[in-house]
């Protein structure tokens, strides 16, 4: 748990990079630097202690054009690393001037950038000037926000952003987290440093700036240090959030089947432990989280729903899908021409793609989601026989009957994909070959062997990659 210090802020800030190049290897620095108080006195204290310890210094500033006076600031950055010895490189971002989503824009371009430039220069750790006050703002944002202890856990001193700052090899580190904002002044002060003013952050539109100019104030006359006592809150709620993904690893281990999950496990756990696993297999998915209210109609789905039916749950980014009581994460994919549910009735069949096969090793059926590979084979058609004549491909229409072996019975593609394990989701995308009349291979499944050629003659087999658009 981080502490608020009490110290010198060079000290302070020595002590945290001291901490973080024994701990990340290799150690090549650069800052992230906006030309205003904190960044200027991150810069301050970065140059100095990169000089005690020789180690060079990479000073990045982007920008964002959304103010007049965005090229004073650039210069201003520029001209002060110069003066420090420090390399300096900026980028220039193009955010929207209008609308609500204006912070959020900007914060995620700015980011960007600098994973970039960290990745061009080389630089293994990024420091930024986030301070005592930025970590209060950011617990009181996320507390209005409803957000549970992973977001009143706010910042971290030290943490990898590979969505944020597109770098997986980037850590991002905070080493003057511990330190209130007077105190930055102060120092930035006494050493005669000058900043720019951004005059963006007087707009009270914007959320965190109607925090720190209304209600932080009042929460500073009020209740005095409360700074300090919202970190400690961060700390504790840190401690609660590790220990909830320790448990959630634990028990997404034991619940994973196949990479799907096993329902009958799931129903066992109370409601909030089922909620913890699965907030943490989205986002070992890399998915994004799920609101509350979400979560909670697709769990009681679960619950309330026949062990046998086949559940569906539409996400942003994916679906959920249940089968066999099994809980799948499923793609979204584009319907294909001609897909439908066999067992519908009513429905128009759409007439498949004729084609020839004239001895190439593949052919592409966009249509139809994937390519059909024509491989040599010990075991197969005769490729005379297969070569040059009429063939068709489709999706199951239903009634198609199919003997993969001469030891096995010809069934339906249904029997077939339900004895295969086959999800029922994935049948309706494997399309199937055939002569027009007679079924020589379905996707998924295999070949007829009522139709194998045999030795000496030259055997292909077929075989469907499906590529997903």
């Amino acid at each position: 748990m981080s502490r608020t210090e009490t110290g010198p802020v060079p000290a302070t800030f020595a002590r945290a990079l001291d901490a973080l190049r024994a701990q990340y290897s290799p150690f090549t620095m650069a800052i992230a630097c906006s030309g205003g108080l904190d960044s200027m006195v991150l810069l301050d204290l970065a140059a100095a202690w990169c000089r005690t310890h020789g180690i060079a210094l990479h000073v990045f500033h982007v920008h964002h054009g959304l103010s007049p006076n965005a090229d004073a600031w650039l210069a201003h950055v520029g001209q002060a690393a110069s003066a420090l010895g420090a390399g300096f490189e900026a980028r220039r971002v193009a955010v929207a001037s209008s609308g609500s989503g204006v912070e959020a824009s900007a914060r995620k371009l700015r980011y960007r950038a600098l994973g970039d430039m960290c990745r061009a220069h080389g630089a293994t750790v990024l420091l930024t000037a986030h301070h005592l006050d930025d970590q209060a703002e950011t617990v009181l944002l996320q507390l209005l926000r409803g957000s549970g202890p992973a977001g009143l856990s706010g910042m971290d001193a030290a943490n990898a952003a590979p969505e944020l700052l597109g770098n997986p090899a980037l850590v991002m580190a905070r080493p003057l987290l511990t330190v209130g904002r007077a105190k930055l002044e102060a120092h930035a002060r006494g050493a005669n440093l000058s900043w720019v003013e951004d005059e963006s952050n007087l707009d009270v539109r914007y959320a965190r700036n109607a925090l720190r100019h209304t209600v932080m104030p009042a929460l500073a006359q009020a209740f005095p240090g409360f700074q300090e006592r919202f970190a400690r809150s961060a700390g504790h709620a840190q401690s609660a959030q590790r220990l909830l993904v320790e448990l959630a690893q634990d028990d997404l281990a034991a619940s994973l089947m196949d990479g799907a999950i096993d329902c009958a496990r799931l129903r066992a756990m109370s409601l909030d432990r089922a909620y913890n696993m699965l907030r943490h297999w989205f986002a070992v998915q890399g998915l994004a989280m799920p609101s509350t209210a979400w979560l909670t109609e697709m769990v009681g789905q679960l619950i309330e729903a026949r062990h046998d039916a086949q559940l569906l749950v539409t996400h942003p980014a994916c679906h959920i899908r249940r089968y066999r009581d099994r809980l799948h994460i499923t793609p979204k994919l584009p319907d294909l021409a001609g897909m439908r549910d066999p067992d519908d009735e009513g429905v128009i069949d759409k007439p498949g793609e004729s084609f020839v096969w004239r001895g190439e090793a593949q052919l592409a059926f966009p249509a139809y989601g994937g390519v059909l590979r024509f491989d040599p084979a010990d075991t197969g058609f005769d490729a005379a026989w297969l070569q040059g004549r009429p063939l068709v491909i489709d999706f199951r229409k239903g009634g198609e009957r199919l003997k993969l072996a001469p030891n096995r019975p010809t069934r339906g593609l249904k029997a077939h994909y339900q004895a295969a394990d086959v999800p029922a989701w994935e049948r309706g995308r494997l399309p199937t070959i055939s002569t027009g009349r007679d079924l020589l291979f379905a996707a998924g499944l295999g070949m007829d062997c009522r139709h194998f050629g045999a030795a000496p003659a030259e055997l292909v087999a077929l075989r469907w990659e499906s590529q997903p658009g």
